[in-house]
């Protein structure tokens, strides 16, 4: 059992050891680390702060905790917000010690005597079970519980994942709900998939089921992947970190090596390095993005890439027009929409309980806003291709719609059509078309959440 949460040590058998690694403190027990959890979760809930925020200031007040006692905390802290609302259905009640308890069952898969085990109250470990507790573990179903609580989706926006997965929502949302593994893209210019599999194969990575350019790593029992950014290839530009969702959307676009490409939110760059690896050095790429700041790491990750065909257009202020010259010249402008991030909560679980209704009506503002500009960038007879990591139909069909219906000489590219790109056919991925586009989810695809539409410009 103890294995589920790390070896303790006890400092024993240290004769021999160099006098750094003697000195290196002994790992928290499994039930001080549960502790730690709970006081994470109450931090970040009272003060309503990302995870990530308030497991740094745990771990800079708690000196005493190791490099594994933090991960293992982490690891604790976010399976508890993926289960959120089915723990409160099977506890009764909304604290983040009944969020803690809830997680042991339905992701650890630990029973009751397990859990009263680290719930002892002895030695830093949390206090002991409480009879309503035992009842509600020992009793643990999610059955009777409305659909939201099953799926682990805030309760608001449950009428939009039923919009768009109906019978199939709840299984959706659980899937969401799941640990996410470690992806990463090959790039082309600099090396193959299967020598970069080589060079990683102390790692164990998998080919991706989509992207010819996929590799994948699971993560372990501490819900970690392994650390890919210190690796050779990595220093090298053989790879980039990225979800084969978002490398699958991004082949889908339609880039051709001749083309002129606009990355209209281009933020750190993920997809437009992809973007440079599929024109090969051809054609040109204008990466620019609303806020300047976003812009930052691309710089470095283009000159790790080798990518030679791209020009970062910085914004100089908040009304200048950077891309102002291209007006009407654009083969294909790839808008990677500012949404609500619904289809990355599987990586980022604290997020979907911080996300408020107000921001979903916000996000489809803005998504109106870059469309519009899209289409004053996109030549006659060009392409939009419009993506969100949303699984909302709000910020997707739903988006396009109100575009269509805006810019009526604009018409959706078949979906059909998209999947053929000439190098492979994605033909079995018609089976998640939407009225306009491409769902992909985790459950269907096993990536994130990423939504498709290309729209033919007129001409």
């Amino acid at each position: 059992m103890l294995s589920r949460f790390g070896i303790v040590r006890n400092g024993a058998g240290l004769e021999g050891c160099d006098a750094k690694q003697a000195q290196e403190p002994p790992d928290m027990t499994p039930a001080a680390r549960i502790s730690a959890a709970i006081e994470v979760l109450a931090d970040l809930i009272e003060r309503r702060r990302p995870a990530a925020d308030a497991l740094k200031d745990w771990g800079l007040s708690r000196r005493f905790a190791g490099s594994k006692d933090r991960a293992a905390v982490a690891s604790l802290v976010y399976d508890a917000l993926r289960r959120r609302a089915s723990s409160v259905h099977a506890l009764g009640e909304e604290t983040p010690r009944a969020l803690v308890l809830g997680m042991l069952v339905s992701q650890r898969g630990l029973g009751v005597e397990e859990i009263s085990d680290l719930f002892s109250g002895q030695n830093h470990a949390p206090a002991p079970l409480t009879e309503f507790e035992v009842a509600g573990l020992a009793a643990f179903d999610l059955n009777a519980a409305p659909g939201w609580m099953q799926a682990d989706v805030p309760d608001w926006l449950w009428s939009s994942f039923m919009a768009g997965f109906g019978d199939d929502a709840v299984a959706e949302g659980q899937a969401l709900a799941g640990r996410a593994p470690a992806d990463i893209r090959t790039n082309r210019l600099k090396t193959d998939r299967d020598r970069l599999r080589a060079a990683l194969a102390h790692l164990q990575p998998e080919p991706g089921a989509w992207s010819p350019d996929a590799l994948r790593f699971l993560p372990g029992p501490d819900g970690r992947g392994p650390s890919l950014q210190s690796e050779p290839s990595f220093f090298n530009g053989e790879f980039e970190i990225q979800d084969e969702g978002s490398q699958l959307v991004t082949l889908l676009a339609g880039a051709q090596p001749d083309m002129s490409v606009v990355d209209l939110c281009a933020g750190a760059g993920g997809k437009t390095l992809a973007l440079a690896a599929v024109l090969g050095g051809d054609g040109r790429i204008f990466a620019t993005d609303l806020d300047s700041r976003r812009l930052a790491p691309l710089h470095d990750r283009l000159t790790r890439s080798g990518a030679g065909n791209v020009e970062v257009r910085v914004p100089r202020s908040r009304g200048h027009d950077a891309l102002a010259d291209l007006v009407g010249t654009i083969d294909l402008v790839l808008v990677d929409a500012p949404c609500t991030g619904s289809g990355t909560w599987r990586r980022n679980p604290d997020a979907k309980w911080r996300v408020r209704p107000g921001a979903l009506a916000e996000r489809i503002k803005e998504q109106a806003q870059v469309l519009t500009r899209a289409a004053s960038l996109v030549k006659p007879g060009g392409r939009i291709a419009y993506i969100t990591c949303s699984m909302l139909p709000e910020e997707n069909d739903g988006a396009v719609e109100a575009f269509l219906v805006r810019h009526p000489g604009f018409v959706p590219v078949a979906t059909r059509s998209l999947l053929d790109t000439g190098e492979v056919d994605f033909g079995l991925l018609a089976r998640f078309a939407t009225r306009f586009g491409l769902q992909l989810s985790p459950r269907r695809t096993g990536t994130d959440g990423f939504y498709l539409s290309c729209l033919a410009a007129p001409g």
